[in-house]
């Protein structure tokens, strides 16, 4: 034995009893409505993005009014709706696709007039969101 090797260590037998181990239920995949609750850039980094159709989302914060309802009522019905809370704040994101440029238009109306609402092109902010990307998507209305 040279100076290099390591010690010799004894063998245990030693096997943790089941009912002391606490995570042996918890599936190794995450269930869908954990994979739904992801915020989209992290998402994507963990599983790329995912093929699907360009959208338009509106994310706006909880405003004081009669039109706030509405504006919810308007999300929800949307193709994905998600409330979003972080440091004690809410946000409603909802997504629409080119078939849903009417109902993309009734929210808007409601909720653009806030600086605080973004206008979001497959999921991120680009410039002219509101100046050009939403007056294209009014074409698709018939």
């Amino acid at each position: 034995m040279s100076e290099n090797d390591p010690p010799p260590a004894p063998a245990l037998d030693y096997r943790p009893l089941e009912r002391y181990w606490p995570y042996v239920d918890l599936p190794e995949q995450p269930t869908e409505e954990e994979l739904a609750e992801l915020d989209p850039e992290l998402a994507e980094a963990l599983f790329g993005r995912p093929p699907q159709p360009f959208s338009v989302s509106l994310e706006f914060p909880v405003f004081d009014g009669p039109d706030y309802h509405t504006a919810v009522a308007h999300a929800r019905a949307a193709s994905e709706y998600r409330e979003i809370r972080r440091d004690g704040l809410v946000r409603h994101r909802a997504r629409f696709f080119p078939h849903q440029a009417a109902a993309l238009r009734d929210l808007f109306e409601i909720v653009g007039r806030f600086d605080e609402c973004e206008v979001l092109v497959d999921d991120r902010p680009v410039p002219y969101a509101r100046e050009l990307w939403l007056p294209l998507v009014w074409f698709l209305i018939r």
